[in-house]
Parts: C-alpha cells; sequence; structure tokens
C-alpha cells in the first residue's frame, strides 16, 4: 500500500502496447499507490529526467478507454542498450538517484527482448547494492519471440491484420485473368511467427498464400523458383508471404542483395529490413517472365488499432496488472508471462518467469509446425495461433476517424 510506481515503454511499438500501461496504471491506482509516474522515451528518457505523473494525464475513464485504442506508445519510446555497470557505472548511480529523489518503489518495463535486457541489468545492480527496488518487465512485441511466455501482447492484432489483409490482397489479385505473382513482405527479423499468420486468411472463402516464406527455413533460390513455376500451371494468380528476415543458407538477407547491409542499431539489430519481396520479384520477373509485384505490410502491421484482437487487448491489460502485483508482493527480476491453459475454450492466466532467462533471447517458430515443404504452416500452427485473434474492439469514431488520445 501506498508505493510509488515508475512504468515505461520501449522498443517498437504495438497496436496494444497501450493497453498494457493501462493495466499498469489502473491495477497500480486500485491497489492504493501514492504515485504512478510515467518515463518519457524509456530509459533513455529517465535519464533526462523526463517523468510525467499519470493521475494528471490518465486519471478518468473516458482516457483510459482511448488509451486502449491508441496505437504506438503514448510514453514514447526508445533503443537505449544499457551497459553493464563493468562498463560504466555512473549510468546506474545515476539512475538510482533519480528513483531516489522520486522515492520509486517499482520500476515496470514494458518491451521486448532487449527491454527485458534492461529490467536485468537494474534488479542485477540492484540486489547488488541491496536496494529494495522491484523491478518487473512487461512483454510486448509484435514479434512473438520472447522465451518463457506462450505468446507476447502485441502478436494477436499484427496477427489478425496480416491475416485480414492477406485475404483482401488475394481477392484483388484475382480481378484479372491474367497470370501474376504478387509478394508480401511481412515483419520478422529471426522468427517467421507474423509471415506464419498469412496462413490464417485460409478458409471456406479463401485458399490462402500459396507460399509462406520464413528465417527458419534457409533460402534456395532453385527450390523457389521451381515451386513457382509449378503453382503457375496451377493457377494464374499466386499470392506469397515472405518474411522480411528470409536469408540464404549463408545467412545472408534477401535484402541486403538489394539494398546492402546497412546500419544497426545499439542491440546490434538491422535498422531497416526492407527489399525482400522487391527481390523476390525481381527474381521471379527475370527467370520466369510474368507480371509480379511486390508489396511491403511494413509498419502497418504494428499500428493498425481499427482491427485489433480483443483476446490481446485483454492479455495486454492482464500482464500489465499482473506486474503491478508481482512487484507488491515483492518480486523482482521477473516478468510477466501469459500461460496457455487450454485451447478450446481459449483459456490463459498470467505468472512471473525469471527476466534473465528472457533477455536477449528468441523463440523462433517450432520445427513441426512448418510442413515438410518448408512453405507451409501445419494445423498445428493454426491451432496455436487462431485463438489468439479472436474478437474486435471497435474505434471510437469521431467526424468519420477513430478517436485517440495524445500526450
Amino acid at each position: 500500500m501506498g508505493m510509488n510506481f515508475l512504468v515505461g515503454q520501449s522498443g517498437g511499438p504495438t497496436a496494444v502496447i497501450n493497453s498494457s500501461l493501462a493495466g499498469v496504471y489502473e491495477t497500480a491506482r486500485s491497489c492504493g499507490a501514492n504515485r504512478i509516474y510515467g518515463m518519457q522515451y524509456g530509459i533513455e528518457g529517465l535519464l533526462q529526467e523526463k517523468l510525467v505523473d499519470l493521475d494528471q494525464l490518465l486519471g478518468n475513464t473516458l482516457n483510459i478507454e482511448l488509451l486502449k485504442r491508441t496505437p504506438s506508445s503514448y510514453l514514447g519510446s526508445c533503443r537505449y542498450k544499457l551497459p553493464t555497470p563493468e562498463q560504466d557505472e555512473a549510468v546506474y548511480q545515476k539512475l538510482f538517484s533519480i528513483f531516489a529523489k522520486y522515492s520509486i518503489d517499482a520500476v515496470l518495463y514494458i518491451g521486448g527482448n532487449d527491454s527485458m535486457d534492461t529490467i536485468a541489468k537494474l534488479s542485477a545492480y540492484g540486489s547488488r547494492i541491496g536496494s529494495p527496488i522491484r523491478f518487473i518487465g512487461v512483454p510486448k512485441t509484435i514479434d512473438n519471440d520472447l522465451m518463457l511466455t506462450d505468446h507476447t501482447p502485441g502478436f494477436g492484432s499484427a496477427a489478425k491484420f496480416i491475416a485480414t489483409i492477406t485475404k483482401e490482397l488475394i481477392c484483388d489479385s484475382n480481378v484479372y485473368d491474367l497470370q501474376s505473382v504478387t509478394v508480401a513482405e511481412i515483419m520478422g527479423r529471426h522468427a517467421g511467427w507474423l509471415a506464419a499468420s498469412a496462413s490464417l486468411a485460409k478458409g471456406e472463402d479463401c485458399d490462402g498464400p500459396d507460399m509462406i516464406l520464413l528465417p527458419e527455413i534457409p533460402f534456395s533460390e532453385s527450390v523457389f523458383l521451381s515451386r513457382v513455376e509449378a503453382l503457375r500451371k496451377e493457377k494464374n494468380n499466386i499470392i506469397i508471404a515472405a518474411s522480411e528476415g528470409v536469408q540464404t543458407e549463408d545467412g545472408t538477407f534477401l535484402c541486403d542483395l538489394v539494398s546492402g547491409s546497412g546500419a544497426v542499431d545499439a542491440f546490434g539489430h538491422k535498422v531497416t529490413l526492407s527489399g525482400t519481396s522487391r527481390y523476390l520479384s525481381g527474381l521471379i520477373q527475370k527467370h520466369l517472365g510474368c507480371k509480379t509485384r511486390a508489396i511491403e505490410f511494413s509498419t502497418l502491421q504494428r499500428c493498425a488499432s481499427h482491427l485489433i484482437s480483443r483476446i490481446d487487448v485483454n492479455e495486454s491489460y492482464q500482464v500489465g496488472g499482473a506486474a503491478v502485483l508481482a512487484a507488491m508482493a515483492g518480486e523482482t527480476g521477473r516478468m510477466s508471462a501469459i500461460i496457455r491453459k487450454s485451447n478450446a475454450p481459449y483459456v490463459s492466466t498470467c505468472e512471473t518467469v525469471d527476466v534473465q532467462e528472457v533477455a536477449n533471447k528468441e523463440k523462433t517458430i517450432p520445427t513441426q509446425w512448418i510442413a515438410e515443404n518448408g512453405m507451409q504452416m501445419t494445423a498445428a500452427f493454426e491451432a496455436y495461433a487462431r485463438p489468439l485473434i479472436q474478437g474486435e474492439q471497435l474505434p471510437m469514431y469521431v467526424n468519420g476517424v477513430p478517436r485517440h488520445i495524445r500526450m
């Protein structure tokens, strides 16, 4: 009772990351928190002491409901790599002096692999100096590549968007009685969960994509072209869902064959992964000579708040609340995680896991969920992913467009 909380958001945003912020805020408030601060622009902004009072910004029901329907990170984000104490202890001394100045009892950080690295380092340093501050991670990423959680908040909504847009794209491609190949480029650096989600477009009224290319399966030009040529003999219009992180046997990203290796961020990740669809489209045109089109879904996958999964909204809110309860129970160095109890009906709950086992690790698609030809998904993947895209949450429309909240 009477605890002071500090919450931040980090890394790439999602369509529901603000639902986790709402979960943190409302749970802390309902549990009698004294003050609830937000850090603007993540840990990088915190180092500049950019803190806001969330009671002043979110202290009414309408703002909370708008927050749940607003894409991107309300508090702002960063991609700041916290050094180790051995590299620069002054950074930790500054952060802990800020925590002391505002009498912070618990720090919650909403983010992905790299954000969990921040929580792991802060909690380890806090333990080393005997600090009573609790550090808890709240999972978030459309990439669905965090360890120790069944799936990540943000993935379900991105998957719903990808499946929907893929289905609409298939309808559009069948307009003309002409041969064509459309390559849709979908996010995913090393894990193909999002590209695999295009398979959810399949149903009674849609065949789904004809090929799915994943980072988990090394790309072979000859195998790829042979498959496209075989499909051309069966149908006029071919749809290919390709992960932006598709790589050759030697680990070269296909997009690098178009635009070069490019810059990397503080965590060593490529800043831009773009060009895979263009490379594949050009390859088809060069060798098979048919009409091709390259489409990049790009950042639309993570900001389409008008098409979010209700399951995703609810679970995003719940992991935020679970993090608050964990901090109040005295836990630190933990991350709230989603545990699946059953598929039919779909039931999940939240528990906490050791953040050290999550930080800087990536979860890829199990081999048994990928078809033997490496270019389609199995029924097991659908059973896993289909429940996560269920339900809708309608925007609040004003003057014909969705209403959002901004700071």
